[in-house]
This record gives structure tokens, sequence and C-alpha cells, in this order.
């Protein structure tokens, strides 16, 4: 049976886990947003490329 909260105590404690979190600072997040973004470019490339590959095989399966 779940435990009800009053909305004070748990915002107190939302602030105290928050306070605990290690955030990470400008350069790291600036770093870690390149890898995301090229790391999506390039599987965004890979499945681009595997697109065109498999038009072009049913195109020709299809012309025949």
């Amino acid at each position: 049976m779940a435990t009800t909260i009053n909305p004070v105590t748990f915002i107190k404690e939302v602030r105290t886990e928050l306070a605990k979190v290690i955030w990470p600072n400008r350069q790291e997040t600036i770093k870690l947003t390149l890898v995301v973004i090229l790391v999506s470019l390039g599987i965004g490339l890979y499945i681009g490329g595997l697109d065109i590959i498999f038009v072009k095989l049913t195109e020709l399966l299809i012309k025949r």
C-alpha cells in the first residue's frame, strides 16, 4: 500500500537529493554534447547508407 507524503516534505527531500548530484561543468557538458551529436550523425549516415543500398537492390529486383 502506498504511503501519502506531504507535498512540502516531498519538495524538501527533492532539494536534498538534488544537492547530492555532481553536476558536470561547462567544458564537460560541451564535450559530451559534441559526442552525442557526432554519434547521432554517424548512425544517421550509416542508416541512410543502408537505406540507399536497399532501395537500389529493390529497384534492381523489381526491374527483372
